[in-house]
């Protein structure tokens, strides 16, 4: 099992993602006059990731992503029997998040969760711009693949120093700004759980599917990454067996922020 303190880092990450990123869709987005709209939430949910991975990614390795975590593990680059454990902590940081929120929005005359929709995701009837079940699935598997491999790429053994976190953070904020119309931008089944659940209505009937397509695209993308950069993998697993046996306890490979989510 991962350290308390690795799993309170992922617990509190992934809180601060969904306060961020979908408080900025709940509360600012539409702000009369000066709402930030579609290009600020999008920066919101990068700076989100960035932000943490400066503060938590040499706790964590900054998963915030049950999604990340699993492609992680397909690319060799963590431990599968740590999976369940990080996946736990980003569930519960998710909830805990959307629940501060739906607080927060509350105070608000006339706020209803289940009307506005609580920056849920969605396709079909449900998606912002009226896209369907096809278009948000091969949406939601191509945008994490491709975030998982930004990933891997930023964080690995051979990669510059110090820049893997906002590689990372502009890179989910692409992504945003290309699915957002399509699905309001999941990429993370820990992010579509917590707002679902506060929704309650058609968002949970929809949630399956923000769980399957980001995980399936990033286990691809991990195999994937696996085979491309075999020699890579490599170097960064020799370096994770280095930094653990110079940290106990520690077996993530090096670098800051290494994988939000």
């Amino acid at each position: 099992m991962p350290s308390a303190r690795k799993l309170t880092a992922e617990f509190l990450g992934t809180l601060w993602l969904v306060l961020g990123g979908c408080g900025s869709a709940v509360i600012a987005a539409a702000f009369p006059e000066v709402g930030i709209g579609l290009l600020g939430v999008s920066a919101a949910f990068g700076l989100t990731v960035l932000t943490m991975a400066f503060a938590i990614g040499h706790i964590s390795g900054c998963h915030l992503n049950p999604a990340v975590t699993l492609g992680l593990v397909a690319a060799g680059r963590f431990e599968a029997r740590r999976a369940p454990g990080y996946i736990a902590a980003q569930v519960a940081g998710g909830i805990v998040g959307a629940f501060i929120l739906y607080y927060i929005a509350n105070g608000k005359t006339g706020f209803d969760a289940v009307v506005s929709g609580f920056a849920s995701n969605g396709y079909g009837e449900h998606s912002p711009g009226g896209y369907d079940f096809g278009s948000a699935f091969l949406t939601e598997a191509v945008m994490t693949a491709f975030f998982l491999a930004i990933i891997l790429g930023s964080t690995s053994e051979r990669a510059p120093k110090g820049f893997a976190p906002i590689a990372i953070g502009l890179g989910l904020t692409l992504v945003h700004l290309i699915s957002i119309p399509i699905t309001n931008t999941s990429v993370n089944p820990a992010r579509s759980t917590g707002p679902a659940l506060f929704q309650g209505g058609w968002a949970i009937g929809q949630l399956w599917m923000f769980w399957i397509a980001p995980i399936l695209g990033a286990v691809v993308a991990g195999f994937v990454a696996r085979w491309l950069g075999a020699e890579d993998n490599d170097a960064d697993r020799e370096a994770a067996v280095r930094q653990a046996r110079s940290t106990p306890g520690e077996s993530l490979a090096p670098a800051p922020a290494r994988e939000p989510r």
